[in-house]
């Protein structure tokens, strides 16, 4: 159909036969005589179905019931109150605006003759493997929505989607469209935790009271944004890290989005999810289908810190290229902060040699490579070699980092364009730009309509000979500025509005197109950090980066809020400078080491400014994090003592799968009054197995035993030395 909806439809593997899916791997029932369907997987039960009047209403979400449990949704809810009517009072599993809806619907329409009233029924529904998939009618147009569930055998995770088929004989407007809605039990005792944050500080860990009323969480921007993350927990009042009850979500789009949670007059909370409603309106001509983006939700009742390695495992079992074995992260080395633009193949050459020298497997050259790019003024879109810098092209500076054992990677920002640029002085009509408006820049660029057919066969063309000539293994996918005037002028006033799920769709296409012709491709997100991250981005590319701020102390913050989402095994992580442009803190090389190792490794310090020690540093480092990395990267992060709120430690725990190895990372931000480091208790390891510790960096307290059992070092735990301001030690811990 479209390339999002082949997105939704790719994120999970297809499980068992048609019909029922085997229980242990995931089972799709539907129970003809009480017309209730219900999904089991793992730890949850998910179910729903068809009450009296043809409509169709959520009956369970939470810890898995038991096979002969029976539910029933033959009757609708008891009538409502003259004020709110009936309709307010029914689970609607995916409503319509219509029939006197006042909260948030699944879909609202706008029909040529005015009518805006869409009241949907069950039509019918089909099992397909682990696909179940639901058709439901308007009482009287021909507009069709078919609602798609699939959920993960492993995780119990349940993934929804929605296509909206126009099949009357006009066109219509789509004014929204959620790809879900997820209903809890009635209560008042839920915390919602979101991410929030801006450039250089993203992912703060907010929480607030679920209360009457609606919180929305959104992007405006045309992209995914760093303002909020496309994530949401809900917890009950008691819950914390490590138990209570959680129910969690994430969206896979990276547009325009809004996660809205709604608490009604009756304290039913209900969470909705797709593209943001805001200055939406999508022409759906008549046999034309929208699909929306796929939500995935999960609940667990050992608290927000198992809701995250959930999703976690979701992440690289099903979404990640890669899945369900996605290869480990190399280390890698980025140029950007020792040439900026001053990039040459003599410069790049001997930092390359500098950076083999201490293990690094990726050396990525950034921007000021291509056209006249000097500084950020000029040259985007002109996606050839700048001779000047590279009289015989990029193949004798990708040879010599071949020679020295690493492979080749290359900064690129294609959605973009500098007004000073051959490509928007031929194509001044290609970019996102409404008539007689100004053109707002930002980061002294404008944003190229992808939506444009021309633009992304430009795009694809320039990328495409950009890897075909060159032995790259690696790109770096920039995008450094949101939108502003988003319009279209060269379709109709009444299809402009597509533009938001357009270029999307364009993008993901661009990136699967290469990914298929350029199997060997890795692609890194990107956007001025942390912009550009959410499951549908993270489905196409191999790693995001965090966040353009590599304060070793910061990262511990926006690290720990990143990982309440996304797994560490995406989570690029760099090494750079001390003190950095952020704070102007100054950091030992080894803690800023310590504070990158919890997720996938990078460096982007000037090594030209480099002694001796710390290339002895960096070598002994790198290589201890080789030897952990798929434990760091691949196995069950336990968060043991946040940084939020200003803590003054911070400690994370990395189980691989098997639960023979795991690392500690544990931070000090300043000691006081003589106050030793808290005692820190391991999570995850086999209560019975022995395990060895190991001091990577630090010390602890002499009279550690070097071997225990898992039940020792989680219960009566170990204590760290760690004293004075900026502290940090590892350790790793490994079966016998």
């Amino acid at each position: 159909m479209h390339a999002v909806r082949t997105l939704g439809a790719m994120l999970f593997a297809v499980i068992g036969a048609i019909g029922t899916a085997r229980a242990a791997d995931g089972s799709v029932r539907f129970d003809e005589s009480s017309k209730t369907f219900r999904l089991d997987a793992a730890k949850v039960t998910y179910a729903f179905g068809v009450d009296d009047k043809g409509q169709l209403q959520s009956l369970y979400w939470g810890p898995r019931l038991g096979v002969s449990d029976r539910l029933s949704a033959a009757v609708a809810p008891a009538p409502g109150d003259a004020i709110d009517g009936n309709i307010n009072r029914v689970r609607q599993e995916y409503s319509g605006w219509g029939s006197g809806l006042y909260y948030e619907p699944g879909v609202k329409i706008t029909f040529p003759d005015g009518n805006r009233d869409l009241v949907l029924h069950y039509v019918s529904h089909s099992i397909k493997g682990s696909i179940l998939s639901v058709v439901l009618k308007d009482i009287e147009r021909a507009i069709l929505v078919t609602l798609e569930y699939e959920i993960d055998a492993d995780t119990g995770i349940v993934r929804r989607s929605a296509t909206i088929t126009n099949r009357t004989s006009t066109p219509v407007i789509v004014e929204q469209a959620n790809a879900a809605t997820w209903f809890l039990p009635r209560s008042r005792d839920y915390t919602l935790r979101f991410l929030s944050g801006r450039w250089a500080a993203e992912n703060s860990v907010n929480e607030r009271p679920v209360q009457p009323g609606k919180t929305v969480l959104e992007s405006r921007r045309g992209t995914t944004g760093m303002q909020n993350a496309p994530w949401f927990a809900v917890r009950r009042n008691d819950a914390n890290e490590t138990q209570g009850q959680v129910w969690f979500g994430s969206l896979a789009w990276s547009g325009s989005w809004q996660i809205a949670v709604e608490q009604d007059q009756i304290e039913q909370v209900r969470i909705s999810g797709g593209f943001n409603p805001f200055d939406f309106g999508y022409k759906l001509d008549a046999g034309a289908s929208l699909a929306t983006p796929s939500f995935y939700a999960g609940v667990t009742t050992d608290g927000i810190g198992e809701a995250s390695r959930l999703m976690h495992r979701l992440e690289l079992t099903k979404i990640l290229p890669q899945a369900p074995n996605p290869r480990l992260r190399p280390v890698l080395y980025n140029s950007w902060e020792a040439t900026e633009f001053k990039v040459d193949e003599p410069g790049q050459i001997a930092l390359a040699e500098k950076a083999a020298s201490i293990g690094v497997e990726r050396f990525v050259m950034d921007d000021g490579w291509f056209g006249a790019r000097n500084t950020d003024k000029a040259g985007l879109g002109d996606w050839v070699v700048n001779r000047q810098k590279f009289p015989n092209g990029l193949k004798p500076l990708i040879d010599r980092v071949h020679v020295l054992g690493m492979d080749f990677g290359l900064w690129v920002e294609p959605e973009m364009v500098n007004a000073d640029s051959d490509l928007y002085r031929a194509h001044p009509d290609w970019i996102l730009h409404m008539t007689g408006r100004p053109r707002t820049e930002g980061r002294n660029q404008l944003v190229l309509n992808l939506a444009r057919a021309d633009v992304r066969a430009y795009l694809f063309d320039a990328l495409d000979k950009l890897l075909s000539e060159n032995d790259i293994a690696f790109l770096k996918w920039d995008y450094n500025r949101s939108w502003s005037e988003p319009g279209w002028p060269e379709v109709a006033p009444d299809q402009q509005k597509n533009v938001y799920v357009d270029f999307i769709r364009n993008y993901y296409g661009i990136l699967e197109k290469l990914r298929k012709k350029h199997p060997k491709i890795e692609i890194e997100s990107c956007s001025s950090g942390g912009g550009r991250i959410d499951l549908g981005v993270m489905h196409l590319t191999d790693e995001v980066w965090t966040s353009d701020n590599t304060d070793a102390f910061d990262r511990l913050r926006i690290q720990d809020g990143f990982t309440q989402a996304w797994t560490p095994a995406a989570m690029m992580a760099w090494v750079t400078d001390s003190p950095t442009w952020v704070n102007n803190r100054a950091l030992s090389l080894e803690y800023r080491f310590l504070s990158s190792m919890q997720g996938s490794l990078g460096l982007g310090a000037n090594l030209n400014k480099w002694q001796p020690q710390d290339f002895a540093t960096a070598r002994r480092l790198v290589a201890e994090y080789k030897a952990m990395r798929k434990t760091v990267q691949q196995g069950r992060l336990y968060r043991l003592i946040s940084p939020q709120g200003g803590s003054e430690q911070s400690a994370t725990e990395s189980v691989s799968a098997d639960r023979a190895h795991a690392v500690l990372f544990a931070f000090l931000h300043s000691s006081t009054e003589k106050y030793p480091y808290p005692t820190v208790r391991l999570q995850g390891l086999d209560p019975d197995a022995k395990y060895r510790v190991r001091a990577i960096k630090g010390k602890f307290d002499e009279r550690t035993p070097t071997t225990a059992s898992g039940a020792y070092w989680m219960n009566a735990g170990i204590d760290l030395l760690l004293r004075g301001d900026f502290q940090a030690a590892a350790l790793a811990f490994d079966e016998e």
